[in-house]
Parts: C-alpha cells; structure tokens; sequence
C-alpha cells in the first residue's frame, strides 16, 4: 500500500505545508482506506479580484480526504505503511487509535461524530466553511461498516512537506527532515475489542537525550 506517493503527489500538486495526516479503516480485509491530508494554509478572501486588492479575511484551505482502493488481506498491511510513511516522512511518532462500533447501546454521541471526521465526511463546516473536500466515493458505505464494526485510525505529523521543520529536534532525521526507509519497528497486532491507543515512537531528541530512570 503505496501511502507515501499518495502524500507526496498531492504535496507536489498543491505545493502547501501539512499539519498532519491521518488514515482510516474498517477491520475488514479489501475495503477501502481513507488517507486525510490536513493542510496548514489560508484562502486570502478579498472584496475585489484584483492583484492590488487588499485581504479581508483568510479561510482554512480545507483538508483532503482520498480514497485508496488498493487491496490488503491483514490490518498489519494497513499499519505497516501508515509507519512506513510517517517514517520517511520523519514524523516524531505515530498514533493508531482503535475505536469500537459507535452505534453499540450506550455509546456517546461524540463517538459518532469522530467516526465520520475520521473518514472525511464532516457533518457541518465551521463558520459555514467546508471542512473537508473529498475524492472518496465509498465514504458512507466506510461509516456505516464503521459504525458496526469499529474502526482504527492513524495519526501522524510529518516534518517532510510539513510545518514542522523548524521545531524538529529529532537525532534521526536527514537535512531535508526525512529518514531512510523502510520503518524498523514492527506493527503491534490489533485486536479491535475496545477503545485503545498504540503510540509507534520514532524520534530521538538530539538536544536533550532521554535518560532512563530505574
């Protein structure tokens, strides 16, 4: 699953700094996955379109929700090239939540409406600005699946085409902010039985070393 060229052809096309990037599935071996770019950038809103005109206003560039159709047997597969990506990315860790079916009894309604920000599919925008723009035809077939099956979703921040750069003190990146690939760490198996949180961490800082403590 070829997730990094995903990135990097949409960060060539658009030319804007990332924020973050997060990836969605369902537990069910050859659906599709969402990738979500999310970008750190603003539409200058001007009264006149002219060069001259001065900025009124600046809108959130609203993130980018893509569909991968590519085919996977395991959640490893998954797991494996969002550590792959975030890795060559030189993101400082990554974040693999997983979430259980938000329609069981008792579940709150804020578990819902994370089910469909996860999968790019915003209810509502914010300041009656859209959100999301998504390319992701089988987004509420995903959010349905999700809504029974649960769901994971991973996080990361890459310093790669991102805003980070300036802030990284990471002892494993290159000049550019990446690292070399592939990712050495191993993916923890899922188990998809309730809310959890695994935290893939990468980065060393180069300034001030961790010191273990007995």
């Amino acid at each position: 699953m070829e997730l990094l060229d995903r990135i990097e052809d949409q960060v060539n096309a658009t030319g804007l700094p990332l924020f973050a990037i997060t990836v969605a599935a369902v537990p069910c071996a050859d659906t599709p996955v969402i990738l979500t770019l999310h970008w750190h950038a603003f539409i200058k809103e001007k009264l006149a379109d002219l060069p001259t005109a001065e900025a009124v206003a600046y809108t959130p560039v609203p993130s980018s929700a893509l569909q991968l159709n590519e085919r996977w047997s395991d959640l490893s597969t998954v797991d494996r090239a969002a550590m792959d990506a975030a890795w060559e990315l030189g993101a400082w860790d990554v974040q693999r939540a997983e979430r259980p079916a938000c329609s069981r009894p008792g579940a709150e309604s804020r578990e819902a409406f994370e089910c469909l920000q996860a999968f790019g599919a915003f209810p509502y925008g914010l300041h009656n600005q859209q959100m999301v723009v998504a390319n992701a035809p089988d987004t509420d077939d995903l959010v349905e699946v999700a809504a029974r099956r649960g769901y994971l979703m991973w996080l990361f921040r890459p310093v790669r085409g991102g805003i980070w750069g300036e802030y990284a003190d990471d002892a494993t990146l290159d000049e550019s902010g990446r690292r070399s690939g592939p990712c050495p760490h191993t993916p923890i198996p899922a188990k998809c039985d309730r809310s959890r949180r695994t935290v893939y961490r990468f980065g060393v800082p180069a300034t001030h070393p961790l010191t273990s403590a007995n």
